[in-house]
């Protein structure tokens, strides 16, 4: 297994630490970092001052008193993070340029860049051209590397759609998020209710969840940034209101809570009405043992096997049938479905195989031959 070095660089707005979970790509970062790790590669990762990720060095490029200088004292646990994707704002121009001038005093020649956010990183890449900048965990749609890893099949073709680019490109891949099982505890009885886990907003499909509990008698628990305010049986964000005496918000989930409620739910509600391009909360119940209830739409098809590890609907009745038909899902069935497509275990091979033929770009490249995607790593190809 060859090795590698990657200069891994975070965002501007967060610690890479655990207390940081509701930023989907901050937990990213220290994931991969830990997968690289594992693998025995060095990383160098570029963050602020707080850090859980192993790595060679942490070099850090923002401190928290330039955090909150630029984000305030926003609750981000409750709110939305307060930051702008737009790569012309300070903090995203101050922290790419330090993090430009400290990789160049680390990098050797064959070095990866490794970046995830997209068009507000492009700064990155275009001050280190003689690298492979590479974009490892796509679920956004301002991309601009030769070299990207999409996090479904759904979310490529359809970022390709913005693009108004029907090309396929030999150096894209499509790996899917990875999550660390041990995380999320599995009980096989489950408890009588629902669990709906997300940001407050009407295309995640919060309505949905809560208008079919009540239809069916059952209580719902909602847990997830964006709620103003709680009156009475309302929960009230900024563009949503769902209301009923069967429903109770439990404000932010930190690791251990969202695992606990997971495991004890009978099923989880992920009833996006957008094409999804991964959705991280349709995956980590399955780890538990614990069916999840999702729409038809971007990547749910291809990560949810409808009646093996929950059920894909497209109105509410469905939803209200799958509900009555948890019983013919196996706990047991679902949790090794989880680990063998989703745990960091697995995915880290899928990660050094794409970094293994990247590499062979430095020789023959498309013309390498290269069987390590049909022998070594065959035994991680992905099964639905």
């Amino acid at each position: 297994m060859k090795k590698f070095r990657f200069h891994v660089v975070s965002l501007p707005h967060t610690q890479t630490t655990s207390e940081y979970n509701a930023c989907a790509y901050t937990m990213k970062v220290i994931k991969f970092c830990k997968m690289m790790k594992s693998l025995g590669h060095e990383v160098y990762l570029y963050a602020s001052e707080d850090n859980d990720a192993p790595c060679d060095e942490l070099i850090q490029v923002v401190s928290k008193k330039e955090q909150s200088k630029w984000f305030g004292g926003h609750e981000d646990k409750s709110k939305f993070f307060n930051i702008d994707y737009d790569p012309v704002k300070d903090y995203w121009q101050t922290v790419n340029s330090r993090a430009i001038g400290e990789i160049k005093k680390r990098a050797k020649k064959k070095d990866f860049i490794c970046l995830i956010a997209g068009l507000c990183q492009k700064q990155i890449a275009d001050g280190l051209p003689d690298h492979m900048n590479v974009e490892f965990g796509i679920g956004y749609t301002g991309v601009f590397s030769k070299y990207k890893v999409y996090e479904s099949y759904a979310h490529m073709h359809y970022v390709s759609g913005t693009l108004h680019d029907d090309n396929g490109y030999s150096f894209d891949t499509v790996i899917p998020n990875y999550f660390d099982p041990s995380e999320f505890p599995y009980k096989k009885k489950k408890e009588d209710f629902y669990l709906f886990i997300g940001r407050m907003i009407e295309r995640k499909g919060p309505a949905i969840a809560a208008e079919v509990t009540r239809q069916i008698g059952s209580k719902l628990v909602m847990v997830g940034q964006g709620v103003d305010k709680i009156e009475g049986n309302k929960i009230i964000s900024k563009e949503i209101t769902v209301e009923g005496d069967h429903i109770i918000h439990m404000g932010h989930a930190d690791i251990k809570m969202r695992g606990e409620l997971m495991s004890r739910a009978k099923a989880v509600f992920v009833c996006s009405t957008y094409l999804e391009p991964f959705g991280g909360t349709s995956i980590e119940p399955l780890f538990c043992g614990t069916p999840v209830i999702t729409t038809d739409w971007g990547a749910f098809p291809e990560n949810i096997p409808h009646g093996i590890v929950g059920y894909r609907t497209r109105t509410l009745g469905e939803a209200i049938w799958a509900t009555k038909n948890l019983d013919k899902l196996d706990p047991e069935v679902i949790r090794k479905y989880a680990i063998d497509n989703f745990s960091m275990d697995r995915i880290k091979y899928l990660y050094q195989a794409y970094f293994e033929q990247l590499d062979t770009l430095w020789g023959k490249g498309w013309y390498s031959e290269w069987d390590k995607g049909v022998s070594e790593y065959n035994r991680y190809t992905r099964y639905l």
